[in-house]
């Protein structure tokens, strides 16, 4: 009999796992909280609690080449880079190759014979109607934008009496007009907003505390960005060199595109050239009309202020299964609670990784199905912890300790290790410099080097 598992969540995680889980025999059921599939992608006028939330402008920062299943490719009629309802449209059309969805709230609960069993029961409530299932597994799929994170604490003095929201509740810029906007946060939807609003308003600034590297979609010779970034060339290179010259060659090629530090951005475009943004230092304070930085600086007569801070990590149907302290999450590889008896519980799409969330959550979704199947093993919990420990030491020291950094990790080395765990790919492929060339020598020479097979997996 095949193995029932439970897919919580209808977006592009929930999607890909429900498909993974047909390829591998097993039984899947997926419960929707909404009335609709698209997750984060699926654009409504309203802000619907416990739903992610987006503006109508949304486009996509990976190209449809690299954003897309791998096995189902996005039409070729598609731009490069896709504003929310095409994805939307993309997620119709893949659904329809036989996968179902109920709308239903669920609520996760261990079996009571969880540590013989692995088995977890889901709780379904329906026209008043309360009704569980037994499920082998659970996917996890809800996201990670759901719960705003309002730091309003950290605002001394705050006797705001303008205007105030999270950067969730924005949906278009009418309304703004002739309006003194702070946006505070630098990340995607903060540059995004600020640069909408600032067509409208009469002022918008933009309150950063790091800093941030600002990029354009479009690379060399007109290609996408993530078609020439992520290579597994410049990926080697990436690795190969000391830390600090990869941060030195990064700053200089984002310095060719204009001098951050001219505009106080090194760690939006020229819509700060002429003005319309003006960039600002970390708020200090709040006062009744107006915003103090921490440079001294102050900007008077703030109508509204806009927190683009990121989102908090919750789970609130899981019953504490997965902890979470500091906004931070336990699971090994951004997947598996360590702590459980049985992996029969992953989380899918828990990362935000430097290229397409498409090719990271469909490896994710194989390997998870895998263990669910037998197929794959994990290692002890004390092994799982130390790589949580490592990767997060790991993870600050390449992006830094801020809210918005904490599920972050490299692309191309992370899809690496999901196809090693599946087994698509070779554990130890060769090095550059470890690969043979036998023509660049003439073959008469003692020095010639004898073939060696080149290891990389096509699959990989």
């Amino acid at each position: 009999m095949a193995k029932k598992v439970a897919v919580i969540g209808a977006g592009v995680s929930g999607l890909i796992s429900l498909k993974c889980c047909v390829d591998e025999g097993l039984e899947p059921t997926c419960f929707e909280k909404t009335e609709d599939i698209g997750g984060l992608w699926r654009f409504k006028e309203n802000v619907d609690d416990g739903r992610a939330s987006i503006y109508q402008s949304v486009i996509s920062n990976t190209s449809k080449e690299m954003s897309c299943f791998s096995d189902f490719p996005m039409p070729e009629d598609f731009p490069n880079f896709l504003h929310n309802s095409k994805l939307l449209e993309y997620f119709r059309i893949f659904a329809k190759n036989g996968l179902k969805w109920l709308q239903m709230e669920s609520h996760v609960k261990k079996h009571p014979d969880f540590a013989s069993s692995g088995q977890w029961v889901v709780v379904t409530e329906n026209n008043g109607k309360e009704q569980s299932a037994v499920f082998d597994g659970v996917m996890v799929c809800n996201g990670h934008h759901i719960l705003p994170h309002l730091p309003l604490e950290s605002f001394p003095g705050e006797k705001f009496k303008g205007q105030y929201f999270h950067s969730r509740q924005y949906k278009h810029p009418e309304g703004f007009e002739k309006k003194r906007i702070l946006v505070i946060g630098i990340g995607n939807s903060a540059s995004d907003i600020a640069v909408e609003l600032c067509k409208k308003a009469a002022q918008v600034f933009v309150s950063t505390r790091h800093g941030s590297w600002v990029m354009s979609r479009i690379s060399k010779d007109g290609y996408a960005w993530d078609l020439v970034y992520h290579t597994r060339f410049k990926t080697m290179l990436r690795n190969a060199v000391p830390r600090r010259v990869v941060k030195w060659m990064m700053e200089k090629g984002m310095n060719q595109w204009f001098n951050h530090e001219n505009y106080g951005l090194v760690p939006q475009n020229n819509r700060i050239l002429y003005g319309a943004i003006k960039v600002k230092s970390r708020v200090k304070e709040l006062t009744e009309t107006s915003a103090i930085f921490e440079d001294g600086t102050v900007e008077e007569n703030i109508d509204i202020i806009v927190f683009a801070t990121g989102y908090t990590v919750s789970f609130p149907f899981l019953e504490d299964l997965v902890k979470v302290e500091n906004n931070m999450v336990s699971l090994y590889k951004f997947m598996f609670p360590p702590q459980l008896e049985k992996s029969t519980l992953a989380c899918i799409g828990l990362i935000q990784p430097l290229g397409s969330i498409f090719p990271t959550v469909e490896l994710q979704a194989r390997w998870v199905t895998r263990v669910f199947k037998g197929l794959c093993t994990l290692p002890s919990e004390r092994t799982m912890m130390e790589d949580i420990i490592k990767r997060n030491k790991k993870r600050i020291d390449m992006f830094g300790e801020s809210n918005s950094q904490i599920l972050q990790t490299n692309y191309i080395e992370y899809l690496d290790e999901l196809a090693v765990e599946i087994g698509i790919k070779c554990i130890k492929p060769k090095l550059c410099h470890e690969i043979s060339f036998p023509s660049i020598l003439p073959s008469s020479s003692p020095d010639s080097p004898k073939k060696k097979k080149n290891q990389y997996s096509n699959t990989g």
